[in-house]
């Protein structure tokens, strides 16, 4: 017996929708647009002064100062286990409250919570605040739209987007352009013009890619993106997590409107229907006409009545700072300083800036007045041009260096006899100070020690063998070696340093440098190469491992003519060099690692340039993937040097202020080092 259902014709019809219903609430799990978001008031998360317009239009923020707001898709989004790539676009248009400033600007989110009660406006965003930027607890995936340059939180620029992960310290960032497939070149947008743009931010969490295009209203996704970073998100994104806004305002005010958004995690984000989207309203600053007219003519009777005041002013400050400015110098004007700039960061030169000096000049820290970073500025005293023009070029060369463990030389200044050379301020000065100074609260443990000495180890590889020239440093030593806030080592100082295509040989130059760290080939060749930076490497070893300097009394050894190398070969020969070691440390050190470094610093100071290791086998050997070699028991007897004769205290020295004999010139003496 069959039993026969037979459906009513509105039952079928009822559940053919009811699955349609289902069906389509299943594809919006994953993805989600809105062209515009009138009648979204109950479908959107919002909170501070975001609000939505009647017309649809999402308005983040108004001309109110320091204020916060956010707007959030309603539900929580599941990244796992299969979503965890996303294609996410949306038409966004910034107003300035007063032409050409800004005040800050929006930040698309993926946040494990939608409270921000805590979050800062300013340079914060309204996501995160001092206490909470930086946490790995965060867990937020961010991309800028920042139209103010903050120092705080390093900002490149006031017109740039950024890619940040649990910080508003962008991971990666670019200023604010799109790539014209037309013209074949990136090309400016200004963030905050009141122009509507679009952005696309897509992750493949295949190839753990995040891609950043950006682009005019209406036209094509450029076919390259603005910016493009390698993260795995798997670690910074929880199972569920919140999408949307954040928007703040500073000491000054954007109005800040979205147009559309649409999201997806199951393909590429839906394009919008552009005839839907809203209209932005017509923007009026908050001055009136008559306001305006007034302020202007009261403005221009004023710069009548002061115009011949002010062009006095003018002429007696052009003296002031006046620059030496050659027409060949317009190549490198990239990397040129003002001299007023300089003279403003210093007050003026004012001893209570000075950090240091030297035979070639002093040192001075500063704070530069457009952006107020701190740095650093050397004024060198050059009277003669001979050799200018190329000197000029290999600053801007050098100025390109990067590497955590460099002092980044930023720029330079000529005015008149002297030349002033710009370095980033490094806040815990010179090692020399730590190494030779009599505070014992100054005194460095073992294990910055050996930290710092990799660092440097790190920056001369570098320099050798990684950049695109080979760069000699010629004055390795620590009063030139720069500690930073968090006491990294930065070897600094390239006002002796020379650049040199690889498998060239440098140029033949005069001898200079530091005494006790100059390789005795260079006294007789004239020729410095990377083996003579190991030479100088090796001293400064030494010179951590002991704590003394090279030359010299010293004050625990009463001996005029103390030469630290030949003190420490003695100590190895008889098998106790560990006693060479800084007594200030008393023990608390790595016995191996003492050990290990006090050996490889005699090895760098072979008196034979091809007996030295290079800076990569230094490194294999500070990091224990390769053994160092045993000291041959005729070391010290190479074609009748002694350690001493080694270390560059016979002869004579060329500086830029003339020659002096080895045998009386101090290391105070020699070229200014920046931290000295």
């Amino acid at each position: 017996m069959f039993l026969m259902v037979v459906f009513h014709p509105r039952i079928l019809s009822l559940a053919i929708f009811l699955t349609l219903v289902v069906h389509a609430f299943a594809q919006n799990e994953t993805q989600f647009i809105y062209n515009g978001f009138q009648g979204s008031i109950n479908k959107l998360h919002v909170d501070g002064v975001a609000t939505i317009l009647p017309n649809g239009l999402l308005q983040m923020t108004n001309y109110s100062q320091r204020i916060t707001a956010h707007a959030f898709y309603p539900y929580p989004v599941n990244f796992r286990p299969k979503h965890l790539s996303f294609s996410t676009t949306f038409v966004f248009a910034m107003y300035p409250q007063v032409p050409h400033y800004s005040g800050h600007g929006i930040v698309f989110v993926i946040s494990p919570s939608t409270n921000f009660t805590t979050a800062f406006p300013h340079a914060y965003l309204g996501l995160l605040n001092p206490s909470t930027n930086g946490q790995k607890s965060n867990h937020v995936f961010a991309v800028e739209l920042d139209t103010i340059q903050n120092a705080d939180v390093k900002d490149i620029d006031g017109n740039h987007v950024g890619i940040d992960i649990n910080s508003l310290i962008s991971d990666d960032a670019a200023p604010a352009a799109y790539y014209s497939d037309k013209e074949k070149e990136n090309k400016t947008l200004l963030l905050n013009s009141g122009k509507v743009m679009q952005i696309w931010i897509d992750y493949d969490e295949i190839e753990m890619l995040v891609n950043v295009t950006l682009a005019p209203f209406r036209h094509p996704k450029p076919s390259k993106c603005l910016l493009s970073y390698q993260i795995n998100l798997s670690i910074i994104l929880l199972d569920s997590m919140y999408v949307g806004f954040t928007s703040a305002t500073g000491n000054t005010a954007n109005f800040h409107y979205i147009l559309g958004w649409s999201w997806n995690q199951s393909g590429k984000a839906q394009d919008f229907d552009h005839s839907k989207l809203p209209s932005l309203p017509q923007i009026k600053h908050h001055k009136e006409s008559f306001k305006q007219l007034f302020f202007i003519v009261l403005l221009t009777i004023v710069i009548l009545l002061l115009l011949l005041i002010v062009a006095a002013v003018w002429l007696l400050w052009r003296k002031k700072y006046e620059e030496l400015l050659e027409p060949w110098e317009k190549d490198y004007s990239p990397n040129r300083f003002s001299y007023k700039d300089l003279f403003v960061a210093t007050k003026g030169f004012k001893n209570s800036e000075l950090l240091g000096g030297g035979g070639f000049g002093k040192v001075y820290k500063g704070v530069l007045p457009s952006t107020r970073d701190l740095v650093a500025v050397k004024r060198v005293s050059n009277d003669s041009k001979q050799g200018i023009k190329e000197f000029i070029a290999e600053i801007s060369s050098m100025k390109r260096l990067r590497h955590r463990n460099l002092v980044q030389l930023l720029g330079y200044c000529r005015r008149k006899g002297e030349l002033l050379l710009v370095y980033e301020y490094m806040p815990n000065g010179s090692l020399d100070k730590f190494l030779f100074g009599t505070d014992d609260k100054s005194v460095l443990c073992w294990s910055w020690r050996f930290k710092i000495i990799q660092g440097v180890a790190s920056a001369l590889i570098y320099l050798h063998e990684e950049w695109e020239q080979v760069v000699l440093h010629r004055d390795v030593k620590a009063s030139n070696v720069l500690l930073d806030a968090e006491m990294n080592a930065r070897l600094g100082d390239f006002g002796l340093a020379r650049l040199y295509d690889h498998n060239n040989d440098p140029r033949t130059t005069n001898v200079v440098g530091t005494i006790g760290y100059i390789a005795p080939e260079i006294s007789r060749m004239q020729k410095p190469t990377t083996s003579s930076d190991v030479f100088a490497f090796g001293m400064f070893l030494l010179e951590v491992g002991c704590g003394r300097r090279p030359i010299g009394k010293q004050n625990d050894v009463d001996i005029e003519d103390f030469f630290l190398s030949d003190w420490v070969y003695d100590y190895w020969k008889l098998g106790q060099i560990l006693k060479a070691s800084d007594p200030r440390m008393e023990g608390d050190y790595q016995e191996k690692e003492m050990e290990l470094v006090l050996k490889l610093g005699l090895l760098c100071l072979h008196p034979k340039a091809e007996e030295r290791p290079t800076m990569r086998q230094v490194v294999q050997f500070l990091d224990g993937s390769a053994t160092l070699p045993d000291i041959a028991p005729e070391y010290d007897v190479q074609g009748g040097y002694s350690f001493g004769d080694a270390c560059g205290t016979s002869g004579s020295i060329t500086t830029s202020s003339g020659t002096a004999s080895l045998g009386v010139m101090s290391s105070t003496n020699s070229a200014l080092r920046y931290g000295r």
